[in-house]
């Protein structure tokens, strides 16, 4: 994918760029993080060599046109990931630091706008565990709706988790607002 070709989301606190080989470091720092990663589809990372390849295979994906994968920016910092994989599921983390702010809504807002206008999504969905109570109540503040469940679907070190499954269609996207100042 050109330089050209690539986009670049801004909300009023953040910028959504895509994500290159140098931001492996600042997110070295979240998936290598146990309560960060409690929820996510793999265990922490337990090397940079692990986190290196995991943003080559995001670049790579973005660059095939199969994956969207943009690191979230505030004030020049890089505080989380936001992106669409397998087509047209989304995935996003944060780090701690930030978590209650506000800034996961407002990037995935920026980001399902982006899905459902750039991409013509007609749908967007999601997979997610169902004791991730954050991530769940904030899909479902913008619009989400359950569409199913199943048991045991990853397993993460030798622990079985489970899956919520939720849609959503640009008809029932709530975007998000950045809390006021």
């Amino acid at each position: 994918m050109s330089a050209a070709a690539r986009p670049i989301i801004e909300t009023p606190r953040l910028l959504l760029r895509p994500m290159l080989a140098y931001d492996a470091s600042a997110l070295h720092v979240m998936l290598s993080e146990e309560e960060t990663m409690r929820y996510w589809s793999s265990l922490p990372h337990a090397t940079f060599a692990e986190t290196e390849a995991w943003v080559a295979d995001g670049i790579a994906a973005m660059g095939r046109g199969d994956g969207h994968d943009f690191v979230v920016l505030h004030q020049d910092r890089v505080i989380g990931r936001v992106a669409f994989w397998m087509g047209n599921e989304i995935g996003f983390l944060f780090d701690r630091s930030v978590w209650g702010q506000g800034f996961a809504g407002e990037a995935v807002s920026a980001l399902l706008d982006y899905g459902f206008a750039a991409l013509s999504f007609a749908r967007v969905r999601a997979d997610v565990d169902p004791r991730n109570t954050r991530s769940l109540r904030l899909l479902e503040r913008l619009g989400f709706q359950r569409t199913g469940f199943a048991a045991h679907t990853f397993k993460i070190g030798e622990t079985w988790t489970d899956s919520v499954y939720l849609e959503l269609t640009p008809q029932d996207f709530v975007r998000s607002s950045p809390p006021r100042a």
